[in-house]
């Protein structure tokens, strides 16, 4: 069965994207899914890893009872062993639900920078957040969050429509762990 409606992917290690993900994009998401559906929105992130859970077995479980996967992109997103993990056995199970027409499970969003996306990625439709990226609390205080806020609406109207259209569970979902390319050289030389 499934667990969670959303899995929000993103960079772990990339402290700004991060924060903005704690402190901005999964709050929000969190409260417009909860206002919309007829019960409680369960959206995994990071923080809902268990204080000495076990990690990788976490996130795999996580993952292959989510019904959507929110990616949160920027271009070492997908040179992260476990970014490329989750966008790959989504992508997989897309192919796998969907028959001759795939159903669409990943919803990808741009934290920043998508022209060094590679080619794959740029196959989808994409939300830009890069307006939006201010990673701090005091943005919330800002004018520019109203901006932010009424996208997160038009984002979780979206993905609630996804979620209506999600395969029914299967306890065969796939859990890919391909390798990461290697990340282009810099195209800057290096003093």
């Amino acid at each position: 069965m499934y667990h969670y409606d959303v899995f929000i992917s993103y960079l772990r290690t990339a402290d700004p994207i991060a924060r903005w993900v704690r402190n901005h994009f999964q709050p929000r998401l969190r409260e417009l899914l909860d206002g919309n559906l007829d019960r409680e929105a369960e959206v995994f992130f990071d923080g809902s890893v268990r204080v000495g859970g076990r990690w990788p077995d976490e996130v795999r479980s996580a993952l292959r009872h989510t019904r959507i996967l929110v990616p949160v992109c920027s271009p070492k997103y997908f040179y992260d062993e476990w970014c490329l993990a989750e966008w790959a056995s989504m992508e997989r199970r897309e192919k796998l639900a969907g028959g001759d027409r795939p159903a669409t499970l990943i919803y990808p969003v741009i934290y920043c920078d998508s022209k060094n996306f590679p080619p794959y990625a740029h196959e989808r439709r994409w939300e830009n957040l890069t307006e939006w990226n201010h990673p701090y609390e005091q943005f919330q205080v800002s004018p520019k969050y109203i901006g932010f806020h009424d996208r997160m609406n038009r984002i979780a109207a979206e993905i609630e429509e996804l979620l209506s259209d999600a395969p029914a569970w299967r306890a065969d979902w796939p859990v890919l762990t391909p390798q990461p390319d290697v990340p282009p050289a810099s195209r800057f030389p290096r003093l």
